[in-house]
């Protein structure tokens, strides 16, 4: 069951022919977070596992550490003490902070595009057509200035 919904979950984020890249790659770096933080809170309980004074010790805890360590909260209630726990902790930190600034971007780019569309109602092509004639003006002045 588990895997029939995951395979739907990665079918809408990243299969629809529709959807511009930047979200396709939002949706990606969104998937491999959330792997990312459920493998991690499995590793830094391993990592941690016997160590002294470790207060990571079930997966419930592992996991909501994982979730603050990866949106930078970092509470401090759970913390690795174990040098493999905490470079376990620095993965998870880098992906969320990259995945974060992904979806930032990519909802930003998304807001920006409709805007454009709706100010500007020359399509892409003729606003393609129009850049290409700038740039071979711009050509032919320049050859004007140097002959």
């Amino acid at each position: 069951m588990l895997p029939g919904i995951l395979v739907r979950v990665v079918g809408l984020m990243l299969g629809r022919e529709g959807r511009s890249l930047h979200l396709k790659a939002a949706g990606g770096a969104t998937l491999v977070l959330l792997a990312v933080m459920l493998t991690g809170s499995w590793a830094v309980i391993v990592a941690e596992e016997e160590a002294r004074g470790a207060n990571l010790t079930s997966y419930p805890k592992a996991l909501w550490w994982s979730v603050e360590t990866a949106t930078t909260v970092g509470y401090g209630d759970f913390y690795p003490v174990t040098w493999w726990g905490r470079a376990v902790g620095t993965v998870v930190m880098v992906v969320g902070i990259t995945t974060f600034g992904m979806v930032t971007a990519a909802l930003a780019t998304w807001f920006v595009g409709r805007e454009q569309k709706r100010l500007h109602p020359v399509g892409a092509r003729a606003l393609h057509a129009l850049h290409e004639r700038f740039d071979r003006l711009e050509e032919l002045l320049e050859g004007k200035k140097n002959g």
